[in-house]
């Protein structure tokens, strides 16, 4: 998977791929305190690019901004605009989307506040997260033996830079030892989220995913759950093990980049009958048609690049 692409939105500018650079003492470089989204757009049946829910993810993007106390000079608007622009220029109509704030050079501590903030949003193409196959027959993952952050060590509600580090290491773990992806739990032993991505399981007609406390409050978690629900299902945000894994009818992940990806295995435990259950293709179904403008009541969640 390549990220380049002829150009990129850069502190309000667009400016070739190539020029888009920033000094190796950048303040974030060193401690990893920025803010970034993951945002996808897709081709509408009009031939035209739609971002899926970009509004929530710039809403988003400015809370992380709020709780980490860092300013940028350009509004939610503003950035919002930039996304559509980085896929004007570009000529995309099918892209993943990565607005990214950063503390550039000046000088470095951890006290400082004064170093100028950038504020890019680059774009590129990027097909199925964990592979083809992942989306057709499931990936095999481990509960890791990495933690989740503590809500008290880390705001779990905010996508900052440095957090993935706790993510990386969980993913390089299972790789080593075989598996596709991880799961992580949180301080208490509960199911979190995988690496990249919230789970949801699924035993007769319940589906349960972890509740936003110690988690990210994934934005295509939050449509998975709006178009289960509207389809008649019963969505129950609670906690619960990772036995839950070992017991489950179906179990899947979701993420703007994984979309809806069917768990095979946990643990070496297969799930189910060890291939993607039908509500699980059924949600992957309905969101895939959702995100192309297929579906009726999810169109409001797509801003279309005109």
């Amino acid at each position: 998977m390549s990220t380049k692409a002829d150009w990129i939105w850069y502190d309000g500018e667009i400016v070739p791929y190539d020029q888009a650079t920033t000094h190796v003492l950048s303040h974030t470089l060193h401690y990893g305190l920025g803010a970034f989204e993951g945002i996808r757009a897709y081709t509408q049946p009009d031939g035209s690019a739609g971002i899926w829910c970009l509004e929530e993810h710039m809403e988003r993007f400015h809370d992380t901004l709020k709780m980490l106390d860092i300013q940028i000079d350009f509004s939610e608007e503003q950035v919002l605009e930039a996304c559509h622009e980085v896929l004007r220029r570009n000529e995309m109509t099918e892209a993943y989307l990565r607005p990214l704030a950063f503390m550039g050079e000046g000088a470095l501590g951890l006290g400082v506040r004064s170093n100028p903030t950038h504020v890019v949003v680059a774009a590129w193409k990027w097909g199925a997260y964990l592979g083809d196959e992942a989306i057709k027959n499931g990936v095999n993952v481990k509960v890791s033996t990495f933690t989740r952050h503590h809500p008290n060590a880390a705001m779990q509600r905010a996508k900052v830079v440095g957090h993935y580090v706790n993510s990386i290491m969980a993913r390089y773990e299972a790789n080593a030892d075989g598996y596709d992806e991880a799961i992580m739990l949180d301080h208490h032993g509960f199911v979190a989220e995988g690496t990249g991505e919230n789970v949801f399981v699924v035993k007769g007609n319940k589906v349960k995913t972890p509740p936003v406390a110690n988690i990210l409050p994934g934005i295509t978690r939050k449509s998975i759950i709006e178009i289960l629900t509207h389809e008649g299902y019963e969505v129950e945000e609670t906690w619960f093990g990772r036995d839950a894994f070992y017991v489950a009818d179906e179990a899947f992940m979701v993420g703007t980049a994984a979309e809806v990806t069917p768990i095979h295995s946990v643990d070496r435990k297969v799930v189910g009958k060890g291939k993607p259950g039908p509500l699980t293709k059924k949600a992957q179904e309905l969101y895939g048609a959702a995100v192309r403008g297929n579906l009726p009541y999810m169109q409001r969640h797509i801003s279309k690049t005109t």
